[in-house]
């Protein structure tokens, strides 16, 4: 993964790291989308569930592996993922608890949904809105070394990931879309070691999320951020030590169908999705994809008097605290500190979210 430097990061937070060894990888083609009995075979040391297209694991499709583990458990089911592209949808149940999924490498291990939001409606096993290729509702959720992506392009809605649950880790996965990419609607999640690519809105919601040591790609300009941040909570979104990227490349629009919407290239890095939105860029560095102003008020010049905007050591091409809209922040270096793990996440129950590395590959 590009301006990632995986193990670097994850030692300079602190996290715990257990290697394991590799299994030779696998290309396999999509499983099918049904739920089977779980098969009896042995799984791999250290798992409860292991998906394999080609039938050497467990079960071929993940929503068997998910359907399988306890319903509101309170030690880990893991679940290895091997390498295959394995179409959506896919959904952990309010009621299946600390699950976690490992894919055995990133760029090979790929959760996938080719659908937005106009191209069906309820047909899947979610009817959850704009139709995401994968939503997590129960608590405690993992999930590391996965690709999960949504290909139908720029046209429209089109959710790769919806996270509706608290306490959620992401490490060292790839998140892929065009508009709408990634939706942190509920509690308080933890990205770690990703990549994020979107252009229209692709990081949005109204949880308390950290993306900590990320790259953030922009797809041919278009908005970073749209954060509906409730009024009574101090922290939405919170980039930390991220790297904004730019790709000036356009979708490839295929016959037949139109682009959603048209863009000059140059991102901003957010507007307000309701009026209280918050977002913090915290020691990132931006390229030069990011606009002047940074900021949209998303039409309303009344946002402009709600929208909790702030950075704080930007560098790069793209930052320009000089040019910036005047209803945005520049932190100083003491109005910087609370930006902690463990201030941002202490609500109710003073979660640390722990990173615990059971393949690097």
């Amino acid at each position: 993964m590009k301006n990632i430097k995986y193990i670097t990061a994850a030692l300079k937070l602190g996290v715990i790291l257990v290697s394991g060894t590799s299994v030779v990888a696998i290309e396999n083609q999509s499983s099918a989308v049904g739920i089977e009995v779980i098969s009896p075979a042995a799984t791999r040391a250290g798992f409860d569930a292991v998906v394999s297209a080609d039938g050497t694991g467990t079960c071929t499709n993940l929503q068997s592996a998910i359907a399988a583990a306890p319903a509101s458990g309170t030690n880990w089911f893991t679940i290895l993922v091997k390498p295959g592209v394995y179409q959506g949808q896919f959904m952990i149940p309010k009621e299946k608890r600390h699950v976690r999924i490992i894919g055995e490498a990133v760029d090979k291990t790929v959760l996938t949904w080719p659908y937005n939001v106009n191209d069906r409606k309820n047909q899947g096993i979610t009817t959850y809105q704009f139709d995401p290729g994968m939503v997590v509702v129960g608590d405690d959720f993992y999930a590391e070394n996965l690709t999960i992506e949504n290909t139908s392009g720029d046209h429209g809605q089109a959710l790769a990931l919806r996270v509706d649950n608290d306490r959620a880790v992401f490490n060292h996965c790839r998140i892929l879309g065009w508009q709408d990419t990634l939706m942190v609607n509920n509690g308080r999640h933890y990205f770690t070691n990703c990549l994020i690519a979107g252009r229209v809105d692709f990081i949005y919601g109204s949880a308390t999320a950290v993306f900590d040591h990320c790259e953030i790609l922009s797809k041919n300009g278009g908005y970073v951020t749209a954060a509906s941040t409730p009024v009574n909570h101090p922290f939405g979104l919170v980039f930390l030590n991220c790297n904004l990227t730019g790709d000036p490349t356009p979708w490839n629009v295929p016959a037949g169908q139109t682009q959603f919407e048209k863009s000059d290239v140059k991102t901003y890095l957010g507007r307000p999705w309701r009026s209280t939105a918050n977002v913090n860029f915290i020691n990132c560095e931006m390229g030069g994809h990011i606009k002047p102003v940074g900021w949209h008020n998303w039409g309303n010049v009344t946002n402009e008097q709600t929208a909790r905007y702030v950075e704080y050591n930007s560098t790069g091409a793209g930052a320009n605290p000089s040019a910036r809209v005047k209803w945005a922040r520049q932190l100083t270096a003491d109005e910087a500190k609370p930006y902690t793990l463990e201030n941002i996440f202490k609500t109710g129950d003073n979660w640390q979210p722990q990173v615990v590395s059971l393949i690097l590959k």
